[in-house]
């Protein structure tokens, strides 16, 4: 009796060793599952405009890239972005300026609203709690609803003298709510009948004694603060009809109460002798450009740099948009550079865009430049009527974008 059942155990623990033998065997045979880490090695997705390509044929450095914005928009031409981040643009031929929000992010423009469309040439925006407008005759000042994007005539500040040549005016703002206009001359080499003409105007926010900051400018189409410095510093075009090569265009840092030559000097100092054959006056006292552009390049729209999109090595550098000429043998202009600043100095200069021009054929030409906040590029072109966004390839790993909610 006692035998059987001590068989029976044996059979019973053999039978459990085998059992556990088998299981092991299955166990170790599995392969072992592994915990996914996260690794720049994932794949990636580049965040950038949904926008068409221009079909212009732009070169640009491969780390960026350029889509349009918004398009068929005429004659676009100063860019201002309003405090809710709404980008608005000018068009003098069409004496309008549009509205182009952005609500959904994608780079490209949501609509094309019409904001304002009266006035006399409209060019100049600038906001500083209104926006204003600087008309070819007068500087106006708009309430400005963000919602329903409207913009209601609140008052007119001050005229400005009539002009039938250079009459795209500039603001701008400074930290203060300091407001500078830039006013063209009447004419290429004259003397001017208004104080007004060739000059940057100051004035306060409610358009008090405009009064003369500085003079001899012929004509300063565009404005902007260096960032460091807090100085006004401004493109300038030089006269006409010297030569392919004479005058050059300039960059000036504007301060007040100086004198930039026009319509007696230019560049370095220079006496203009076709226009005052005596040599009556002397340039001797004349402020010097910051930097001369070759003739006839017709510098417009310039900003600093200041984007987290852009390498750290250009952060406040200038960017200028080169219009392109008009009556050199050989065209020029027709790009945006990059000028390195150092101090109050330009210390090299490089394409940045280029492709506007092709052998005889003019596709577009550049005139402002703005970023937004989170460091995008946008340059207006008044002959292909449209706005285009540049901007860096970044990448963010798959990870992140689906862990977004």
């Amino acid at each position: 009796m006692y035998n059987r059942y001590r068989v029976r155990i044996v059979k019973i623990l053999f039978a459990i060793f085998i059992l556990v033998i088998v299981f092991v065997g299955i166990k170790f045979s599995q392969k072992p599952k592994t915990i996914p880490i996260p690794s720049s090695e994932k794949p990636v997705k580049s965040l950038i405009s949904s926008g068409g390509i221009p079909n212009i044929p732009f070169k640009l450095a491969s780390e960026f890239t350029i889509h349009i914005y918004a398009e068929g928009l005429g004659n676009p031409r100063d860019l201002v972005f309003s405090p809710g981040g709404t980008l608005l643009a000018s068009n003098p031929i069409g004496n309008q300026i549009v509205a182009l929000p952005d609500k959904d992010h994608n780079g490209v423009s949501d609509i094309e609203k019409i904001v304002i469309d009266e006035g006399n040439h409209v060019h100049g925006l600038a906001f500083y709690n209104k926006l204003f407008v600087a008309e070819e005759k007068r500087v106006v000042r708009y309430t400005w609803d963000e919602e329903n994007l409207k913009a209601t005539f609140d008052k007119v500040l001050f005229s400005l003298p009539e002009n039938n040549n250079h009459n795209n005016r500039t603001l701008v703002f400074d930290t203060d709510g300091t407001l500078y206009i830039s006013v063209g001359s009447t004419c290429n080499a004259c003397l001017e009948t208004s104080e007004f003409s060739a000059t940057v105007l100051i004035s306060d926010y409610n358009g008090t004694t405009p009064r003369v900051f500085a003079k001899g400018l012929r004509n300063a189409p565009f404005l902007a603060f260096n960032p460091l410095t807090n100085e006004l510093w401004a493109t300038e075009m030089g006269r006409d009809w010297l030569g392919d090569n004479t005058p050059p265009d300039e960059i000036n840092i504007v301060r007040g109460k100086r004198d930039y030559g026009w319509p007696y000097c230019y560049g370095n100092r220079v006496h203009d002798n076709n226009f005052d054959p005596s040599n009556f006056h002397f340039c001797n006292k004349t402020e010097l450009p910051v930097h001369e552009i070759p003739a006839h390049s017709a510098p417009l729209g310039l900003v600093f740099v200041q984007s987290k999109q852009f390498p750290s090595d250009w952060q406040h550098d200038l960017l200028v948009s080169y219009h392109g000429s008009w009556n050199r043998s050989i065209p020029t202009g027709y790009k945006v550079v990059r000028m390195k600043v150092k101090d109050n100095t330009i210390t090299k200069v490089e394409d940045f865009l280029t492709g506007f021009m092709e052998g005889e054929t003019v596709y577009a030409r550049p005139v402002d430049l703005i970023f937004d906040d989170a460091g995008s590029l946008y340059v207006s072109d008044d002959k292909a009527g449209n706005i285009y966004i540049i901007q860096k390839k970044i990448k963010l790993s798959m990870l992140d974008i689906s862990s977004r909610p």
